[in-house]
Order: structure tokens, then sequence, then C-alpha cells
């Protein structure tokens, strides 16, 4: 068995799945929210690969800076890279190329670009220092890796509510059990280390629902997920949560919500590793 074969054959679920709740709330993702920490080191022209492309709203605004015709966007199947390329044409941005494989072991020559960008992607794979390694591996000296990754036991809400307690135990729970590492964004400055960078520069950010908007596309989301998406698939299957437990959480996020002191911050852990 090639490295190759053995990379796809330990490749975890998905536990997020992309589903109509997940996706509504990925393409509110933009470069500018979601990608900070990299904006600053990015120039005209920069040869960019975006792992893990997704909805394909952040890569959009990262070729817009860079040029469409220098990005490449990489997803792990067709269908996934298929909704990049729906969001990318939607938005004229046809020139970016957008291509499926395994962030652990990529058919793309060393020392290939500029920038590698990897938004939510180290907490879903199986092997999150043989990614970075990789990703090393394709970007040129003088390049830059950027990283962000939720680091879901920092999240914190208020008001306390015993539903929004167990929806966290059971996505740690779902996560772990696909092979995911769910507090992923404490542990990239080590796993860079670890991947054999030596110039790394770690940074955190949040981000926070606490307005009328922002609760109710958060719990909006959430409350979807838990009853309809592949996480709810899981729970079920597992017999961790059946359709009842999942609906009184789904109604302890619409409270949440519909809540005017409801307040939710998301933890995010950040890593900017320069390639030597």
């Amino acid at each position: 068995m090639s490295d190759q074969d053995a990379a796809a054959g330990s490749r975890p679920t998905y536990t997020h799945g992309y589903g109509a709740a997940v996706l509504g709330s990925h393409r509110h993702r933009t470069a500018e929210n979601s990608a900070a920490h990299l904006l600053p080191h990015l120039r005209p022209s920069q040869r960019l690969l975006d792992v893990g492309s997704g909805a394909g709203t952040i890569t959009a605004g990262l070729a817009r800076i860079v040029g469409p015709e220098n990005v490449t966007a990489l997803e792990v199947s067709e269908d996934a890279a298929a909704l990049t390329r729906t969001e990318l044409a939607s938005q004229g941005l046809d020139g970016v190329e957008v291509v499926v494989g395994d962030a652990h072991a990529l058919d793309l020559a060393a020392d290939s670009f500029d920038v590698v960008h990897a938004h939510q992607v180290l907490q879903h794979v199986a092997d999150p220092v043989r990614a970075l390694a990789e990703l090393r591996r394709i970007t040129r000296p003088g390049g830059i890796v950027a990283v962000r990754d939720s680091d879901y036991e920092g999240f914190r809400w208020w008001p306390a509510l015993p539903e929004l307690d167990r929806w966290l135990e059971l996505y740690l729970r779902a996560a772990r059990a696909n092979g995911g590492t769910p507090d992923a964004g404490r542990r990239l400055l080590a796993w860079a280390h670890e991947a054999g960078f030596r110039d790394v520069t770690a940074t955190a950010s949040t981000h926070l629902y606490a307005d009328d908007e922002g609760r109710e596309s958060w719990g909006a989301t959430w409350s979807g997920r838990i009853v309809a998406d592949p996480l709810a698939a899981q729970l079920e299957r597992e017999g961790w949560a059946d359709a009842a437990a999942r609906e009184e959480i789904a109604e302890g996020f619409r409270r949440w919500a519909a809540d005017p002191d409801g307040w939710f911050c998301l933890l995010h852990g950040e890593i900017i590793a320069r390639v030597d």
C-alpha cells in the first residue's frame, strides 16, 4: 500500500457534513472575518493554495488579493470541490483551479506555493502533524503556511443552559469518534513545531454572537445540524441521542437565540509558519 493509499484509508469522517444548515453558516465566512491573521502577508501575484476550501467564500476573498489565476483550491472529494467551484463561479472568479486531494499526501510539487492556507481543516484530519509537514513541503523557502482552527472546549456562552452543555458534550464525543481533534486551536503551535517549522507566530481570535442577527444565525445553524445533518445521523446511529433528545438541544439553541442576553463566544487558534 502506498503512503497516499494509507492516508486515504485513515481519513476521518467530516463531522459537520455539507447539509444546508452547515453551508448556510459557512457561507458567512470571508477572508476578512476568518483569515485576518493572513491578510497582511498577502500580495498580488503570490501563488496560493487554499486547503479545505469548502463553501468557497474565503477562497474568493483571497483570490481577489493575489489574483484568481494564482490560486489553487483543494478539497477532499469531488462533491466538496463542486461546492467551491459553484461559489467561485457565482462571484465571477473562474480563474481559480479547484482540485481534489488528501492533505496528508498531496499530488503537488515541492516548493510550488508562496502561501498555503487552511481554515478549520486540521481539526478534522487523521494526522495533523503529517498534514502540516506536507503543507511545508509544497511551500517555497520564504513562504508561509497559515492555519486557523477552533477550540471547541474553549467556547463560552450565556445564559447557562443544560441543553447547550449537552450539545458540546455530544459534539466532542462525535468529533473524536470520527478521528478529529476538536480542541485543535490550542495545539497548532505544538503541531507546527513537530512538523519541522522553526519560525512560527501563534495568535488567537474570537467570534462573538451577541446581537439579534448573530444569535439568530448561530442558533439556526446548530438547531438545524443537531436534528437533520450528518451529526444528527451519527448521534442516532451510535445511540448517543435519539430524536427527542436532539430536539431538546435544538429547542435550547432556539431559546438561547431568542434571549436578548444571549452571548456565545468562539475561540480560534492561529499560526503563521514560515518556511526556511
